[in-house]
């Protein structure tokens, strides 16, 4: 009896209570009513924006674990149908994996699925979904849309009337086929018939939904070399050692989703090969057990040449990817990951990686192809042009060719300048729901393309997409803020009389922020002034704040303001702006006519000095702390001898400072390079420097630099 009926039968005015098989009764009535083989329900929780699974029905609650309890934001179609308050429907295997790759690869299975938002006009109470086994047609009808929303309407009222009058749900058991039985005449109901099944020549074993063996014959026994009462209860691939891998249980879970009957060969140690054919049912499975063939025969086979089987990545192998490519940064590394990992297990040759931009193809990278120009010809080429790269990319739909003869009879203006392989997949990088790129696999020789493989690959497209997305985010991100940063720093350095100068500015390479190290030269009536500071964070904030500082500086430079005072009147300003923000800063008036400068310090790092004669030393200035603290602060100044042939090292600790040194011996270490490199030209000597900072495990702070030397006479 359906839902409906029951409910029916509540006299008018009388409010039915929430019974306590109200999810399994709905659930059932829903999926008898559209012909559906499995199903489940979720249920929002109290607390916080999740689904819980509270009932499953038709398969093993194992199937759908990793989807026990889901964030409403996941990108699954329950969570979708809740968000959205829609029916989201799932019509096959590839369809699933390009939308939901997450759930094609774990399940990538012939099934179909519906998802139904459980909610009021008000409130979200949960979702259902129920699934086909395939071979259903790729639509749903209006008549089991109809049915579905209205269960799931009903089922929404009940569950609204529970909560007004407090009634809790109590939990409900999920609704799998009926249990163990415990003799075999009570599972074929005649001894005659169990006769019969003994008689038989061939191995027989019954399965329940969890996969747990409820008969096995005595030739089955036999076979599996394991006795009748050791199979009972227990799961094949658990009861029998060398049925214990996870390929052969992904046969059974097969066979469930899709109700399609499933068949593989094992190898019965030492020599005798099995073979094993799956008859599935929405109560079980039949499993029929035979000798495949002979050890010697199976080797001979072996032996024979012939093409290879496709050799489809291993869940772990996902999982395995997928963590990997949460690593991957910026586009190149999602290029050299892909071409590391996945390549390799999918026994493809050649990758390359597409995107767009203006209406044109981006080769985004490429791996495996001896002739770069087959592939580069592409960038920059219109998406309107007959490319099958451009045609996955605007339409979503990945395509496959099993030949060369198949990808030119559709695409000939490939014909011209062939790459040399044989076949192709090109797979659609979809992600936040729009096409990001294409994959393209290529192999050497012809390749079939089985219905399992391609919804692999199309699953895998889907992990590479989003970090693909990322990855473009990133570079996008890295671009603009390195060319803000480069926007706010001077361009070229003016030349000085009696003052050789070279200034060098490195990004951080771990993150995509920005940072706030500046630098600056300005001439000023016959002498000049330099100033390197740090304004502390990393983002557009700070770096919008150095600009301030930068050109404050210069703007109190200009009007004649001795150091001490620029600094001083440059704290008042950060002050006065509110950023909350501190930055270090050294401040130095040139005179090298007179040989000397006068030098104003706020919190930074001590400038080095290099004699003539190669002793270099820490300059221990007075100073104030860091600008933007205290409006009260002074800056003495100190004055230093600027001898001819003399260098100043102006730094931020980008340079110096890293994960583990202690920051003193790092400026000493500093000091020792200048020692022996000192009397380079500058323009040298500063890219010595900073590629000294190269370190393996990138930057995590910028580095800026500016260097100032007295010429030595002749």
């Amino acid at each position: 009896m359906s839902e409906e009926q029951s409910s029916a039968r509540v006299r008018p005015g009388v409010r039915a209570p929430v019974g306590r098989p109200l999810l399994s009764l709905t659930l059932t009535a829903m999926m008898d009513e559209v012909h559906a083989h499995s199903g489940g329900v979720y249920l929002v929780a109290p607390d916080r924006p999740v689904l819980e699974m509270a009932v499953v029905a038709g398969l093993p609650r194992a199937f759908a674990a990793p989807w026990e309890r889901v964030a409403l934001s996941a990108p699954i179609p329950v969570a979708d149908a809740v968000r959205e308050r829609r029916l989201v429907w799932v019509g096959g295997e590839e369809e699933m994996a390009r939308r939901y790759p997450r759930i094609a690869v774990v399940l990538p299975y012939q099934f179909s699925l519906a998802a139904l938002p459980v909610a009021t006009a008000t409130r979200a109470y949960g979702a259902v979904f129920v699934t086909w086994p395939g071979g259903r047609p790729p639509e749903l009808s209006e008549g089991e849309r109809a049915h579905l929303t209205a269960a799931c309407d009903r089922l929404a009222v009940r569950l609204e009337r529970a909560a007004e009058e407090s009634l809790p749900l109590p939990s409900e058991p999920d609704l799998l086929a009926a249990p163990l039985v415990s003799g075999l005449a009570d599972t074929l109901g005649t001894v005659e018939a169990a006769r019969m099944v003994a008689r038989l020549p061939y191995g027989l074993c019954s399965l329940d939904l969890d996969g747990r063996v409820g008969f096995a014959n005595a030739a089955a026994a036999h076979l599996l070399d394991i006795p009748v009462d050791r199979l009972l209860g227990a799961h094949l691939w658990a009861a029998v050692p060398w049925l214990n891998d996870p390929v052969y249980e992904d046969h059974y879970r097969a066979a469930l989703l899709s109700q399609h009957t499933t068949s593989f060969v094992a190898l019965r140690p030492p020599d005798e090969w099995l073979s094993f054919r799956m008859y599935p049912s929405t109560t079980g499975l039949s499993v029929r057990i035979n000798r495949a063939r002979t050890a010697a025969d199976t080797n001979r086979a072996a032996r024979q040449p012939g093409p290879a089987p496709a050799r489809l990545v291993t869940i772990s192998q996902v999982l395995s990817l997928a963590g990997t490519l949460t690593e991957a940064v910026g586009v190149q590394d999602v290029v050299q990951l892909v071409a590391d990992q996945i390549l390799p297990a999918v026994g493809s040759q050649g990758l390359v990686i597409l995107g767009s931009r203006a209406g044109r193809l981006l080769v985004l990278g490429h791996r495996g192809y001896p002739d770069p120009p087959v592939v580069e010809r592409y960038d920059g080429m219109p998406l309107s042009e007959p490319t099958p790269g451009g045609q996955v990319l605007r339409t979503g739909v990945p395509a496959f060719f099993e030949s060369r003869e198949e990808l030119e009879r559709l695409y000939p203006v490939l014909i011209v300048n062939p790459s040399g392989f044989s076949s192709w997949a090109y797979l659609p990088l979809i992600a936040s729901g729009r096409p990001v790129g294409t994959c393209v696999l290529a192999y050497a020789s012809p390749h079939r393309f089985t219905t399992e493989e391609r919804a692999v690959l199309t699953s895998l497209a889907g992990l590479i997409a989003q970090a693909l997305e990322r990855a473009l985010l990133y570079d996008a991100k890295h671009r603009l803020a390195h060319g803000l940063q480069a926007a706010l720093l001077p361009h070229t350095l003016p030349s000085l009389t009696g003052i050789e100068a070279a200034a060098r500015y490195l990004p951080a390479t771990q993150g995509m922020e920005i940072g706030g190290d500046f630098y600056d030269l300005v001439p000023s009536r016959g002498t000049a002034a330099a100033v390197i500071g740090d304004v502390q964070g990393h983002n557009v904030t700070a770096a919008g704040l150095m600009g301030q500082v930068r050109t404050a500086v210069r703007a109190y430079t200009t009007v004649g303001q001795p150091p001490e005072e620029v600094m001083s009147s440059t704290n008042r300003l950060l002050l006065e702006l509110g950023s909350e923000l501190f930055a270090s800063c050294l401040y130095l008036r040139l005179d090298p006519a007179r040989g000397r400068a006068v030098m104003s310090r706020a919190g930074h790092p001590p400038p080095l000095l290099r004699r003539p004669d190669g002793r270099v030393r820490a300059l221990d200035l007075a100073g104030g702390p860091l600008l933007g603290i205290d409006g009260s602060a002074t800056y003495p100044a100190t004055e230093v001898d600027l001898s001819p042939g003399s260098l100043l090292v102006l730094y931020t600790d980008g340079l110096v400072e890293s994960p583990g040194t202690d920051f003193e011996d790092a400026v000493a270490g500093l000091g020792r390079r200048l020692t022996v490199l000192g009397d380079r030209p500058l323009d040298v000597l500063a890219d010595a420097l900073v590629r000294h900072d190269a370190r393996p495990e990138g930057r995590v702070d910028d580095v800026a630099l500016l260097l100032l030397r007295v010429p030595a006479p002749g």
